[in-house]
């Protein structure tokens, strides 16, 4: 990359930040707004994949929903796109990668650790109530500014490109960080809440003691060491840590998802709990890691979903609306990628055919349909999935709940779900609509095959690999007979169950 090029026709490259796995950061000057900015460029790994306008998609909507996100500790999103390659343009924080600190010193106080750790949970509880899952939290993705706030860095850009193990059995390369990824997201791909909660204990082990929570010479032997073998407890290396700190750590570091705390919030709390009531004496800290407390910004009680649009729109009284003219407007901003507007004219369409029409008659249940489609675009799965829900009962109803419209809107019910962070619930859709697929007599066998792939997958994620093996092992044999060996999902199928110990590595 060459200094002084100009990005999207304003952003003209300074000085480069550093380089990752899906890129590298550039320090740029906003032309147009006269602010320096930050501005990522993703690697051309990364980028150029056989589908690269669905990549470009999937970017567009990680990086609208991260820009919703209104947190202290999350850098704010100024533009995206694609100029020859996709690119991120970011808040500019000045401070220190928490890497960097931790490498400078010979140890960080306990308290100061627990106060970072706390900072970051209130972060996770914020963005998993979007709900976005970061997958990709370690100390580099960490920047503590001169004031002590932690603000993290790549929120839930990973998910954009899949980072899955298959990658790394194709290649010798993952876009993920083995030594933070949980056993679940290492063996599957698949990433909820709880995957981020391990990567906080690897942080705090990491911040704690030094060192990581494991070493090993290739990615893949790391991968094993994460969902084999025991952490070393931090107390080990560091006596004067609270027992309390260390029996948090091992269970944010527990094996199987369901055994880590239930949620960020909870992290939270048992963090907050350790922190000193008063200032405490930081005179030989380059900041003061306790600031952010003294004004706290400790997340809500529980998560607070996004307000639904429609249901704003419902609430107050508008004029009339042509909806013809709004589904029409609708489809072609929708066309253009522009999805905010869109949810927007057919948010309002639908709370006003509400009213004027019969809201479980065709008119009302069309709306909802493309409400529900383009919600999902705009990346508001939550909202999403209570259109679906709602239109997977009202077929149900009128069709019969083996109908396949029934089980279309209840798989893309299954798919907010996992979205969303549901990983249990979404599991538990796909079993119950892949049987009834699978009796219609004109049933899509590559869906049904997709379906099947996330049940494995999920499986795994869920803490049960010994069922999804011959799931992700069925799935495989009839990839390889209905797509080829050598076909990359093929390929990326081999690599999952190679990973979950279900085939040698030399097949």
């Amino acid at each position: 990359m060459t200094r002084g090029r100009v990005i999207a026709g304003r952003y003209r490259l300074d000085v480069p930040l550093g380089r990752g796995g899906m890129g590298e950061v550039w320090r740029a000057y906003d032309e147009r707004l006269d602010r320096h900015v930050a501005v990522k460029l993703i690697a051309a790994g990364a980028a150029h994949q056989p589908d690269r306008p669905m990549l470009a998609k999937r970017f567009s909507r990680e990086c609208r929903a991260l820009a919703r996100i209104d947190h202290p500790g999350v850098v704010a999103i100024h533009d995206a796109g694609v100029d020859g390659e996709l690119y991120l343009v970011m808040q500019r924080i000045d401070g220190i990668s928490l890497a960097d600190f931790v490498a400078e010193r010979e140890s960080v106080p306990w308290p100061q650790a627990a106060a970072l750790g706390a900072q970051i949970a209130t972060v996770l509880a914020a963005v998993h109530a979007i709900p976005v899952v970061h997958r990709d939290l370690k100390p580099g993705n960490v920047m503590l500014r001169p004031d002590g706030t932690a603000v993290l860095l790549d929120l839930g850009i990973a998910a954009v490109f899949d980072p899955d193990l298959s990658k790394l059995t194709r290649t010798g390369e993952s876009l993920g960080s083995p030594g933070y990824m949980a056993p679940e997201q290492a063996s599957s791909g698949v990433a909820g809440p709880a995957s981020d909660l391990y990567a906080l204990g690897c942080v705090l082990h990491e911040v704690l003691t030094g060192r990581p929570v494991f070493n090993a010479p290739t990615p893949y032997a790391l991968f094993a060491k994460h969902a084999t073998e025991p952490p070393t407890p931090v107390r080990t290396l560091r006596p004067d840590v609270p027992p309390v700190l260390e029996q948090l750590i091992l269970a944010l570091l527990a094996k199987q998802p369901q055994a880590r705390p239930a949620s960020a919030h909870e992290v939270y709390g048992r963090l907050a709990a350790l922190l000193p009531k008063g200032p405490a004496d930081t005179a030989d800290l380059p900041f003061d890691p306790f600031r952010p407390f003294h004004s706290p910004m400790a997340p809500p009680p529980g998560p607070v979903p996004a307000p639904h649009r429609a249901v704003q729109a419902a609430e107050r009284s508008g004029p009339e609306i042509d909806l013809a003219t709004a589904l029409a407007e609708a489809e072609r901003l929708v066309g253009e990628g522009s999805y905010a507007p869109a949810v927007q004219i057919l948010g309002s369409a639908l709370a006003f055919a509400q009213h004027k029409h019969d809201p479980h008659g065709p008119v009302v249940r069309a709306l909802r349909k493309q409400y529900a489609k383009i919600l999902m675009l705009d990346g508001q799965s939550g909202a999403a999935l209570t259109e679906f829900d709602r239109l997977a009962r009202t077929a149900a109803a009128d069709h019969g709940p083996g109908s396949d419209e029934a089980l279309g809107f209840r798989y893309q019910a299954a798919q907010c779900r996992e979205q969303t962070g549901d990983l249990a619930g979404a599991l538990a859709e796909y079993q119950a609509v892949l049987p009834a697929y699978m009796a219609l007599p004109n049933h899509d066998a590559r869906k049904a095959l997709a379906m099947r792939d996330r049940i494995g997958r999920l499986l795994v994620a869920t803490g049960q690999p010994q069922h999804a093996w011959p799931v992700l092992m069925g799935v495989l044999q009839d990839q390889e007979r209905m797509l080829g060996p050598q076909h990359p999902d093929t390929l990326a199928m081999r690599g999952v169950v190679q990973q979950i110990g279900g085939l040698p590595q030399g097949r």
